[in-house]
């Protein structure tokens, strides 16, 4: 490094360097030194954790903003394309499938070039990391520019490939709060933490879903209810204050950027406030979730046997290994074809934008009774005044066209989830649920034309509104969470709505949860990344299960008086990452354990000491120095199978071992765990 170097004030000119500049001002530097702790100690006074938080949520509201811009500056270059071409239908449709395939076979490749982890959404991964399991790389920051850069080129396919961002944001953002948390660690001197790296992680996930649809409740909630299964009040304070920082700071940029004059809401709604809607409604709000709730199993159902007949498929899997791009490709030509405006893409809306999606859907007019008497004429571009036209065809009519396209996104979205970019899932979804909802409000509608009387009054269906709930019903069941009834109001700014909606996503995540693991979970099953499933059977039954009835019982004990011999052999012949240890061979009571990195390295260590004829045991070498962890936690024989499933989630634990009187008599993992709670839900047959 090269030294700085100044002039003394008056000197003729001869520099000298910066420590002889300030080598004579012992008191000055003293002073500045002081200053600058004393301005450490009043910055970190109320916890620093705070200003990396806030950090945190405007870093990630800038990265979303950025991305976003330039997003939509593709999207619109392909749009301008599209429409520059001319007449001709093989430029115009090579104008509309190539731009997507390009891009999505980019996406896959660049990002899986980088690190083969940045595919997906990476939520799966992160429910697997915050349950205590380390996965490598997983939170690598060489894994953030694959994602960054795959996600854009992904969502400027635009809706052809009818993607997402929020599960690879939230993703990002837990790898920015994992490389924040260790910067907060080296910054303050303190060793590493497990539980505040932990606080961080959550926090990360909560700032995800804020930056992307500026909405710290629901990103809260969302945090809580998919990423852990105990949650912290520590951490729900703490996920609060990211989460508002970032929203905060995505909604003042749109400002700023002059896209809104204000902060508001990002997809503005017109409900009636007075009279929302009648009583006898409810009835139709909660048949809404019945209905998410049967098609959500279904999809759930196909989206998790599809995947697994890729991996298993001799073709498909060796495509999915070896090119990763072309599978990308050959699924994005299909989606393209399929979604060409002037062939079946006109009766599936796929000029509009899916911001568009949900503007239109959420639309409080009648379609149906607007379009009784009339037939307005489908214009060469959307108009924007008018994009509800986008979903009417004089022959299809409404109904027919909503009908196509619950059809056709229920297997396209299927194939979409299967390519291998980064890629969200939650917003697809979303928009699927609003159209099972309109479809529903249309029909409705046009059977009461005049509104349901209900107290002597008469007001009109609001198709719109049971949009809302489909929404937040059918992405509710899907990913079996509440806290989407409370996205679609921060989305939409309307709660007027929010006991129907509340009504419609309990009804949906009853059916589904009852049926079909959720979509995350499918994903870890198809995947088979280690995670402990919840105990789902609240039957009465599952509570006399207890430890004896699931423990190992074969373990491999090492006593203080076996011989050294005996000692190689059983580490030898065993991969155990460590052993219980007892006090002798006849008593089997449980002293600790020594972990066999260590065992293994005092044996080679003493191994050259040892006299031909002498007799050792372990506890010689334990005595020499060899350490002895205490066991702080085991189970006992009663102990229950909901018990110990709290234990090991709620502590992030891999194994225990189970005692008798001080005596080990078994072990219990996550092996032992899964195969209990699998026997709950399928009991094996009777012998």
């Amino acid at each position: 490094m090269e030294e700085l170097v100044g002039l003394r004030q008056g000197s003729a000119g001869s520099p000298v360097t910066l420590q002889e500049l300030w080598g004579p001002c012992p008191h000055i530097r003293r002073g500045i030194r002081g200053g600058l702790e004393w301005l450490k100690q009043k910055l970190f006074r109320v916890g620093e954790d705070w200003y990396f938080l806030m950090i945190l949520g405007v870093l990630m509201a800038l990265i979303s903003y950025a991305m976003n811009f330039a997003v939509e500056r593709v999207v619109r270059a392909h749009n301008w394309l599209y429409e520059e071409v001319g007449d001709s239908h093989l430029l115009r449709y090579l104008s509309w499938a190539v731009y997507p395939v390009a891009l999505v076979s980019f996406s896959s490749g660049f990002s899986q070039s980088i690190t083969p982890f940045s595919g997906g959404s990476g939520v799966p991964e992160l429910i697997t990391i915050l349950s205590g399991v380390v996965l490598e790389d997983y939170l690598d920051i060489k894994n953030f520019g694959a994602k960054v850069v795959g996600l854009s080129c992904t969502l400027a396919s635009g809706s052809t490939i009818f993607l997402g961002k929020v599960g690879p944001f939230v993703h990002m953002c837990v790898m920015i709060a994992d490389y924040l948390g260790r910067v907060r660690t080296k910054t303050i001197g303190e060793p590493e933490n497990k539980r505040k790296q932990r606080e961080m992680l959550v926090a990360g996930a909560a700032v995800g879903v804020a930056t992307v649809f500026a909405a710290p409740f629901s990103g809260v909630l969302f945090s809580i209810e998919v990423m852990s299964s105990h949650f912290s009040v520590w951490d729900y304070w703490r996920g609060f204050f990211a989460a508002t920082c970032g929203a905060f700071m995505f909604r003042l940029l749109s400002v700023f950027g002059n896209q809104e004059e204000t902060i508001t809401v990002i997809f503005k709604t017109s409900f009636r406030v007075d009279v929302p809607f009648d009583l006898p409604e409810i009835f139709f709000f909660v048949a809404v979730g019945a209905i998410c709730g049967v098609l959500s199993c279904a999809y759930l159902f196909c989206q998790r046997n599809f995947l697994i007949f890729l991996r298993t498929n001799r073709f498909t899997s060796k495509l999915l290994a070896t090119s990763k791009p072309l599978y990308a490709a050959l699924a994005a030509l299909v989606l393209a074809s399929i979604t060409y405006p002037p062939g079946v893409g006109r009766f599936l809306a796929s000029r509009l934008s899916m911001g568009q999606h949900l503007d239109t859907l959420f639309d409080n007019n009648s379609w149906a009774l607007m379009t009784r008497n009339s037939s307005p004429p489908w214009p060469s571009k959307p108009d924007p005044q008018n994009l509800w036209i986008e979903w009417y065809h004089p022959r299809f009519t409404i109904f027919g066209t909503l009908a196509f396209f619950l059809l056709m996104k229920f297997w396209m979205l299927i194939l979409a989830t299967t390519i291998p970019m980064p890629a969200g899932y939650f917003l697809p979804i979303f928009i699927y649920g609003a159209a099972i909802g309109r479809l529903l409000g249309e029909a409705l509608s046009l059977a009461f034309p005049e509104g349901i009387v209900a107290g002597g009054m008469v007001n009109p269906i609001v198709p719109g509104s049971y949009a809302l709930a489909g929404a937040a019903a059918f992405s509710g069941a899907v990913t079996h969470t509440i806290s989407t009834a409370l996205l679609a109001f921060e989305l939409t700014g309307q709660i007027v709505h929010g006991l129907p909606v509340l009504m419609a996503v309990l009804m949906a995540n009853a059916i589904t949860q009852s049926c079909q693991p959720s979509f995350y979970e499918g994903t870890i099953i198809v995947k088979k990344l280690p995670y402990l499933p919840w105990i789902r059977s609240r039957q009465t039954g599952s509570y006399p299960v207890i430890v004896e009835h699931f423990m190992n019982s074969t373990i491999t004990t090492l006593a203080k008086d076996t011989p050294l011999e005996e000692v190689v052999k059983v580490v030898t012949s065993t991969d155990l990452a460590e052993y219980p240890l007892v006090e002798s061979t006849e008593s089997q009571i449980l002293v600790g354990v020594v972990k066999r990195a260590q065992l293994v390295q005092v044996l080679q260590a003493e191994f050259p000491s040892w006299a031909p004829g002498q007799q050792r045991h372990l506890q010689d070498i334990l005595a020499g120095g060899c350490p002895v962890e205490p066991v702080t936690l085991h189970l006992s024989l009663e102990t229950t199978l909901h018990q110990t499933h709290n234990l090991f989630e709620l502590l992030h634990l891999q194994s225990l071992f189970v005692t008798s009187r001080g005596r080990v008599v078994g072990a219990v993992s996550w092996v032992e765990l899964k195969k209990a709670i699998s026997n709950l839900i399928n009991p094996p047959p009777p012998k």
